[in-house]
């Protein structure tokens, strides 16, 4: 069964043609800088059709017509409450899409608009949303509910979402796996652009760093994470900044970028390589919001089996690995340095080997993911 899996970001599109259930994909690709200024890429819309052609056209074409896609997977990043697992789209589903725009401004339409082309193209393929948020449905209420009027939950669904929840799935399921055990007390890193953590019991997500929207928990690339909400009526009061101006800073300019000078881990790492303060003090404060969140999420889960890294600087950055890791020993978390550069893009324990509790590091796949419930639904 072929199955086309659709991952579009902010200014980002990523593909993979599987033939279910083989788990290699038959054909990837990336399209980037979309709509950004001298990108001859203007939308997703126009993204996916470029995919579509480098499908179907030349001598190194996967499909012959579009008859050939039995299904479509889309990751749609806001699902709300009322999505628990992956849905066939429909009129209905597609309304409710639209109605999260305002929730995830940057993803959900470039999630929209991708249906509507794929629709276009694949008429009699089925096509599949498989939701960020859904993976987090499971969150108790203690846990998912903001301590602010009821109302405000009841009349406006303020309350903590969960994102990255495909990732979250898969690693975890792929750790309970290597473990050999169902019930497994999980603590899923993802760290790239976007961080999150998630407290895994049993396969099932009790808590998680980002809230009503991304920008909680974790300092991010751009992202600030947890920031006291009284810096926004200090900001707002006593120096005039608009609500666009306060978005901009803690979504665009915050996180590495806002304390170390730029985005990317990687130059932060050769910043600091040169003595660069700025950044010494990003790497301090992106591992020690990690470290407090362990601590918080073994209280939550009343114990742990194992940690887990993902995601592009969970899965190569190993410095960081080591200093999130270091000095854990309370919570039976006992790391070995030499393992933990072995990594080679496949499961990894990274833990010392009488360590109690096992440091796991895990190539997440979220397209495999969401072709794998996609065969599973529409088989």
């Amino acid at each position: 069964m072929n199955i086309l899996v659709i991952n579009s970001g902010s200014s980002s599109l990523k593909y993979q043609l599987f033939k279910m259930p083989e788990k290699a994909p038959v054909c990837s690709g990336l399209v980037e800088r979309i709509g950004e200024a001298g990108s001859e890429v203007s939308d997703h819309g126009v993204a996916l059709k470029k995919v579509i052609a480098a499908m179907s056209e030349g001598p190194n074409a996967v499909i012959r017509s579009p008859d050939d896609i039995v299904a479509v997977g889309h990751r749609v990043v806001h699902g709300g409450e009322r999505f628990k697992g992956p849905a066939i789209i429909d009129e209905a589903v597609k309304k409710q899409i639209k109605r999260l725009f305002s929730l995830a401004p940057l993803h959900n339409p470039a999630n929209y608009k991708c249906i509507e082309v794929a629709e276009q193209t694949f008429p009699h393929a089925k096509q599949v949303a498989i939701f960020d948020t859904a993976f987090h449905q499971s969150i108790p209420e203690m846990a998912y509910r903001y301590a602010i009027p009821e109302e405000y939950y009841k009349e406006h669904r303020i309350r903590v979402y969960g994102f990255h929840g495909t990732s979250h799935k898969y690693v975890s399921e792929q750790a309970m796996g290597w473990l050999k055990n169902p019930e497994a007390k999980l603590i899923s890193i993802h760290l790239g652009n976007g961080c999150s953590m998630t407290a895994v019991n049993a396969g099932k997500s009790v808590d998680t760093t980002m809230g009503f929207g991304p920008l909680s928990g974790l300092m991010m690339g751009t992202r600030s994470g947890d920031i006291d909400a009284s810096v926004v009526f200090h900001l707002m009061e006593h120096s005039g900044y608009t609500l666009e101006q306060l978005s901009t800073l803690l979504n665009k300019q915050s996180g590495l970028l806002g304390v170390g000078g730029t985005m990317d881990m990687r130059d932060i790492r050769k910043r600091l390589e040169q003595g660069d303060e700025k950044a010494r003090l990003a790497v301090l404060l992106y591992a020690y919001r990690i470290k407090k969140f362990i601590g918080a999420y073994a209280a939550v889960l009343n114990g742990l089996d194992a940690i887990i890294f993902t995601a592009g600087v969970g899965e190569n950055d190993v410095a960081m690995r080591a200093a999130v890791c270091e000095n854990m020993e309370y919570l039976n978390i006992v790391f070995d340095q030499q393992k933990n550069t072995q990594y080679k893009k496949e499961l990894l324990e990274i833990n010392a080997d009488e360590s109690p509790v096992k440091i796991l590091v895990i190539p997440t796949n979220e397209e495999y993911e969401i072709a794998r419930q996609c065969f599973e639904l529409v088989s």
